[in-house]
């Protein structure tokens, strides 16, 4: 443990003489250390597993033997062992080489998917089957709860000693259950896509510049003052972007499509969700609101999602067949 703790503050100066300008580095209390990170098994801890088996024992040096739960068997030889804490609960993070796995058969089938603050709608074509449309929604267990995470911060706050750790604990275990659950949310709706389709084509959104607070705009009549920049609509807008977890669906997404022998590309989504798909006319006018799509050239009708969805699906076609072979 100790070598991992001196590795990451090696890290941490290496960084700050990369960057001096940028301040010291602050101190880190106990608190702030939620992983331990060993590179490699037997530097420092040694996993020790029999083949299906569910219960199984991790050595760490200085601790001794640790018995430990396994949900699954581990695939593969182990390369490094991360110890992960979770309010009171404690986790053993597993890295394993294995071999490249079978990709799955073929299915003829291909998707597009237009991504959302409040669904993300894929919309699917194959020559053998009619086009579909299935909405994917992001789970709502997760926004109750999400309320409760509210107050408590405050009484973590006025709690002291012992209420004060409770507190704690409580505001851990309502954000760990809600990563939880985007988490899963996440995993099934990959899954799903990575076995049915061939091809998954998706808006190669810049999450980051997207949920980027906006600029202040000085008055240029008063000095020190301020014009409105609608920074209190556009962190309603943050929250939802972050609240969709499009960064970790695109990246669990691509992980099992490359396993399974999928493949993924990802397209420019301007004008995606305002373009017609019949006679591709991209005026402004043609979505008058978030979930209406209304073509003023040919009248074409439809969800805007869907629409989106079936540019994202044709852009990304016109893509793979670019390629050179």
């Amino acid at each position: 443990m100790i070598e991992a703790t001196l590795r990451r503050l090696d890290k941490a100066f290496a960084a700050f003489f990369r960057r001096v300008k940028s301040g010291y580095p602050r101190f880190r209390g106990v608190n702030w250390f939620d992983t331990v990170d060993f590179p490699k098994d037997g530097d420092g801890c040694r996993w020790d597993s029999t083949p299906h088996d569910s219960t199984t024992r991790v050595r760490f040096q200085g601790v001794g033997h640790v018995k430990v739960n396994q949900h699954r068997a581990v695939a593969g030889r182990v390369k490094t062992v991360s110890v992960k804490r979770e309010g009171r609960k404690w986790f053993v993070v597993l890295t394993a080489e294995q071999d490249q796995p079978k990709p799955l058969s073929a299915t003829g089938s291909v998707v597009g998917i237009d991504l959302g603050s409040r669904t993300s709608s894929p919309i699917r074509t194959a020559a053998s089957c009619p086009t579909c449309v299935t909405g994917v929604r992001p789970p709502r267990s997760s926004k109750p709860r999400s309320r409760h995470c509210r107050g408590f911060p405050r009484r973590k706050a006025r709690a002291r000693t012992a209420n004060h750790q409770r507190a704690v604990d409580k505001v851990a275990q309502l954000h760990g259950k809600v990563r939880r659950q985007r988490l899963d949310h996440a995993h099934k709706t990959a899954l799903g896509l990575v076995r049915a389709h061939d091809f998954i084509a998706h808006e190669d959104l810049k999450i980051r510049n997207m949920s980027k607070a906006p600029a202040p705009k000085p008055d240029p009549e008063q000095a020190g003052a301020f014009l409105p920049s609608g920074a209190a609509a556009k962190a309603g807008l943050n929250t939802s972007i972050s609240k969709a977890g499009w960064g970790v669906f695109l990246t669990i997404l691509h992980a099992k499509a490359e396993s399974a022998g999928r493949e993924v590309i990802a397209v420019d989504p301007r004008n995606t969700s305002r373009t017609c798909p019949e006679c591709g006319d991209g005026a402004k006018e043609n979505r008058p609101t978030q979930e209406k799509f209304h073509c003023v050239a040919c009248g074409h009708i439809a969800h805007a999602d869907t629409v989106g969805a079936t540019n994202v699906l044709r852009a990304g076609l016109v893509c793979r067949n670019a390629k050179p072979a």
